[in-house]
């Protein structure tokens, strides 16, 4: 226990002496983290309203309804124009969507409504890359197309019988909002923490290649106590670095733990063993430190890119949501966002603990069964 505690302690003064290499891998993820972070939405504010052009061509009683109902609705920001500059706009990507109310659209509305006559149709022209805003721009159009023609008829049932109260669901018996650093945080913090790993193994490569393990196995050293104590000092440098990135995530962006602390703490260090074995698996697979930084930078992103570190995995088709249950990073991921935005108790991080543990266990055997001792 001695060697392994002196062999941890060396590891843990030769990293934290270089105090620039510190210092770049705290900044770079908690600034990925901040810029995705906001892109996702930041912390708790009103939502941004969508940007539209109308381009209408109805003169009647309508016409005035509607166009005082939309300016009314804080969902939209609307852009009175004529044809050609609506599409140009929507080209140039300065509005979300283009909408164009043909002349004579309330009093034919309003007759194939009564009638059952041929119904009017509103041209909608939209920007591709912004797709997901065409149900929403589809539905509220609805709404107060059907509001505007119901202010000028006796048929006062026209208008929406109800209003909706929306509410956003995180930390229980709580109303607090979603905060999107809290996600990104977690995203980022487990990417960069996972190529520190990678870089653990590689140093131990080139130890290697120096002829350091050769004195290290001179002395009475299993090679379990040799791999051990570097899978140990990884992790404790591991769970110094994500505490730095969350710190950072708490100071400067709101980021909270609205869940369990100890299952929170549970998670970062179970993740923190996951990236040291990582790096010794991968260590052990690569061989050269070369050819380990090669399968480090493609195995690394395919886990990161799997486990919902860039984007939440609820966005992805349900088949690879249930695919990606089996890679690490995921309980990584879903465990820290658990403990922090959702509020959730220890019950849901011992789960994703017990998961990185197994892995980790199994990592770490790999590695000492095929780490060759010569280049």
């Amino acid at each position: 226990m001695q060697a392994l505690l002196a062999l941890v302690r060396t590891d843990l003064v030769l990293y934290f002496s270089n105090r620039r290499a510190i210092l770049i891998t705290l900044a770079a993820p908690i600034l990925i983290a901040a810029f995705f972070g906001s892109v996702m939405g930041g912390g708790p504010k009103k939502p941004a309203s969508v940007p539209i052009a109308v381009v209408n061509q109805d003169t009647g009683d309508f016409s005035r309804r509607f166009s005082q109902s939309l300016a009314s609705d804080p969902s939209f920001s609307v852009q009175s124009v004529d044809a050609a500059t609506a599409t140009r706009l929507v080209r140039e990507g300065k509005v979300r969507a283009a909408v164009g109310i043909p002349p004579g659209f309330g009093d034919a509305a309003m007759a194939a409504l009564l009638s059952g006559g041929k119904r009017p149709q509103i041209a909608l022209q939209f920007d591709p890359s912004q797709a997901t805003t065409v149900p929403m721009v589809n539905g509220l159009l609805a709404q107060h197309v059907v509001q505007s023609l119901a202010a000028g008829s006796p048929m006062k049932s026209m208008s929406l019988p109800f209003d909706v109260q929306q509410s956003e669901v995180t930390a229980e018996g709580e109303a607090r909002n979603y905060n999107a650093y809290a996600h990104s945080f977690a995203g980022m913090g487990v990417q960069f923490v996972l190529f520190m790993g990678i870089e653990i193994g590689v140093g131990l490569l080139l130890a290697r290649r120096m002829g350091l393990w050769k004195r290290l196995r001179a002395a009475p050293l299993s090679r379990g106590t040799l791999l051990g104590s570097r899978i140990v000092s990884g992790t404790l440098i591991a769970m110094i670095l994500m505490l730095g990135i969350y710190a950072a995530a708490m100071v400067f962006f709101g980021v909270r733990v609205q869940g369990s602390i100890a299952g929170f703490f549970g998670v970062l260090l179970g993740f923190s063993l996951l990236a040291s074995s990582f790096g010794m698996l991968i260590a052990a697979f690569g061989r050269t430190p070369e050819a380990t930084r090669g399968i480090a930078i493609l195995a690394t992103l395919l886990l990161v890119m799997l486990g919902g570190a860039w984007v939440p995995t609820f966005i992805f088709p349900e088949w690879l949501q249930q695919a990606t249950l089996v890679v690490p990073t995921r309980w990584a991921v879903d465990g820290l966002d658990g403990m922090t935005w959702r509020g959730l108790g220890f019950e849901a991080a011992a789960g994703p603990i017990a998961a990185m543990i197994a892995c980790s266990a199994v990592f770490s055997w790999i590695a000492v069964k095929r780490f060759d001792w010569e280049e």
